[in-house]
């Protein structure tokens, strides 16, 4: 590994890292935040994964969540949203390709070769960051859009591997969404039945671990009605029996200035599980 960044933040240190992903064969980044408590302890570890468009600088400089950390004594990490090279396939517009690797497991060309990125954020990274940093095995996750519907996938597809799930405008039924819809058909294939696998709607249904969900959506979201539809996850969850806390925020868009406002409350949610 190789460190690019280094700022001193709230009596912790803010950083940016990269590697070698054997998972993704590339090179790749992350950034981590210790917060003043790690200098003489292990901490637990909150995993951010950002949205479309987004890299790991997003949340590290936009969402104000270092404050919180310091006070909870909770590590940070935000890895970037896909695989990045210039061997790395790739496609025009925003939402498909690098920037929007969508944390699921490829299995068409030509995106197999590098688009796994749920093994990495769920596998490869965390046993990275217990490895090299004073992190214990207590992990959080959460995540904004693209990063929330990983976030959601993280936890249901893995029963015991996480204390704590939390989004923020998730995209919570990508098998029956155009953003979704779009990344699947690439990524996986015309079976939609095998996109089942990769969406939080479907999974909730028949999850073995009852991982309580907090999800936050701005009433102002130009993307609500036709692309996030928190109504479809709120349904599935109502007839699985599955707790979701789902807090409909009036005037809130999707932007980081809707993330900024209640990252506070989701550290704070997640510290009392990993730190419980």
């Amino acid at each position: 590994m190789q460190r690019i960044e280094q700022h001193a933040c709230f009596g912790g240190s803010q950083q940016v890292w990269s590697h070698h992903s054997d998972t993704l064969g590339c090179e790749m980044r992350f950034g981590i935040y210790l917060p003043p408590q790690a200098a003489t302890q292990k901490l637990p570890v909150l995993y951010w994964l950002s949205g479309l468009t987004c890299s790991e600088q997003n949340f590290i400089t936009k969402a104000g969540a270092q404050r919180y950390a310091a006070e909870h004594g909770v590590i940070l990490v935000a890895p970037d949203t896909s695989p990045r090279g210039a061997d790395v396939a790739d496609a025009d517009g925003y939402d498909l390709g690098q920037g929007a690797g969508f944390y699921v497991n490829a299995t068409q060309a030509p995106w197999a070769t590098h688009y796994r990125m749920h093994d990495y954020v769920v596998d490869e990274l965390p046993a990275l960051i217990e490895a090299d940093f004073p992190a214990s095995d207590a992990r959080g996750i959460s995540g904004h859009s693209m990063g929330g519907h990983g976030a959601l996938l993280a936890a249901l597809k893995n029963p015991g591997r996480y204390r704590s799930v939390s989004a923020f405008a998730p995209i919570v039924a990508p098998s029956r969404t155009p953003w979704g819809e779009k990344a699947f058909a690439a990524y996986l294939g015309d079976d939609r039945d095998a996109w089942k696998a990769w969406d939080a709607s479907e999974l909730v249904i028949a999850a073995s671990e009852r991982l309580p969900l907090l999800i936050d959506q701005g009433e102002a979201d130009e993307f609500l009605v036709d692309r996030l539809r928190p109504e479809l996850l709120q349904a599935a969850c109502a007839q699985a029996g599955h707790p979701l806390q789902l807090r409909m925020q009036p005037g809130y868009d999707h932007s980081y200035y809707f993330i900024a406002s209640f990252i506070g409350e989701h550290i704070a949610y997640h510290a009392q599980a990993l730190h419980g």
